[in-house]
């Protein structure tokens, strides 16, 4: 994917993930904003909010994170092994910093 798109599609996803956290977060002016779709599954377990805000305002950072390195003109290579990450994994997740080799020993690290 090229750096043009790749940065485009980042900063779709983190207007998306802002708009998400501050629904989850309350915001009213952002609940207002809700579709008539979304107002029908009010969000009421404050547990459940909490755990999905945690998960968007990680995937927010590693959001900023790939848009920081396509910044630094390393986008698109491991974060760990510095090789290039491939282009189907970019496809499909754009902000990857990690090849699916480092992603893995990551996780089992986990």
């Amino acid at each position: 994917m090229d750096v043009t798109t790749a940065r485009e599609r980042l900063e779709s996803m983190l207007a998306d993930i802002d708009r998400s956290i501050a629904v989850l977060s309350g915001d009213p002016v952002a609940v207002r904003e809700r579709s008539a779709a979304d107002a029908g599954s009010d969000l009421t377990d404050a547990d459940r909010a909490q755990a999905m805000l945690s998960v968007a305002t990680s995937h927010r950072r590693a959001v900023l994170d790939a848009l920081k390195r396509i910044e630094e003109g390393s986008y698109g290579k491991c974060v760990d092994c510095h090789r290039p990450v491939p282009e189907g994994r970019l496809e499909a997740r754009p902000e990857a910093a990690r090849c699916v080799n480092c992603q893995a020993k990551l996780e089992k690290r986990r």
